[in-house]
Formats: structure tokens, sequence, C-alpha cells
């Protein structure tokens, strides 16, 4: 039986956004190309995210260190995108996904609580899985209002809490 990594769940701060950076980076580049919007809110996450009423977790291990990061970037009020979802290579296959995903789901009512919504692609069916099993809910109402986003984007997902 597979054991849960023991993870702490930080907030965004500065000294970690370099983090946020070079976990993203790391597999948008092994999967797709990075796009512009990729780079800006990668790069600047401060300014792309959190000064806009968005938020970012990291999940640490205490001998691996950081190894994954997750988004809420605003896009109305109550209305949020679960973006930049990423674990470092080095972490893959451990449930670091899965953990940071549900620290992120006890605090998104709260946060998002009009709409809750991701944008992903049909080759990350390990992501996809692992949202469906979470409360998540293929959407096209979601994916023409907001799939342009990204070029990649050929998948919507809203968060309805049903598992």
């Amino acid at each position: 039986m597979e054991q849960s990594l023991p993870l702490e769940f930080l907030p965004f701060s500065d000294n970690l956004s370099p983090y946020f950076d070079s976990i993203n980076r790391e597999w948008i580049e092994t999967m797709f190309v990075l796009e512009p919007v990729d780079e800006d809110v990668i790069s600047r996450p401060k300014e792309f995210i959190i000064n806009n009423g968005g938020h970012i977790w990291f999940a640490k291990h205490p001998t691996l260190g950081v190894i994954g990061a997750c988004a809420l970037a605003k896009k109305s009020e109550g209305v949020f995108e679960l973006t930049k979802m990423g674990v470092a290579s080095n972490a893959r296959g451990l449930k670091v996904g899965e953990q940071l995903l549900q620290y992120v789901l006890t605090l998104a009512p709260s946060i998002a609580h009009n709409t809750l919504f991701l944008l992903t692609n049909k080759r990350c069916e390990a992501a996809i899985h692992l949202y469906l099993k979470n409360g998540f809910e293929h959407c096209k109402e979601t994916m023409n209002k907001y799939g342009s986003a990204y070029e990649r984007c050929n998948v919507a997902m809203r968060y309805t809490g049903k598992t």
C-alpha cells in the first residue's frame, strides 16, 4: 500500500517564487511548448497571480524540499482558475499532486465561491483522472468561455465537488 508523503503546505512568499517557475517550467516544457502567457505567469507570479487577488501554495517535503506548486488565479469576483499545478520530476508518482490538490480544494470554497475551473490538455491523462476523482467535471461552457487562454487547451473542467 502506498504511503502518503509527510507534506507541509506553504502559502506564496517571495522566497518561494523561484520554485513556482522551476516546477512549472519543467513540466510544461516536457509536454508542451511554453507559451507567452506561461512565461509571464511562472516568471512573475506575484505580479500576475498574487497582486490580482489570486493565491499560490507550495508542497514541501522534509528532505526533498519544495516539490509542488498550485495556484488559484482570479478571473472575476468569486471566479478562479486552478492553474499551474505541477510536481517536481524527482517527486512524481508519490501522490504529491493529489495531496496538494486536496489541500487547495479545502480552501477553495471560501475563495472561489462562484466558480472554480481548470484548463488542460488531453495528453495530461493522469492529471485529468486526478481532477475527475476530486470533484471536477468536463464542462463545455467553461471551454467556450475560457478555453482560448492557451493554445494547448482542449479540455476544460469545472469543480462541482461531486466525487
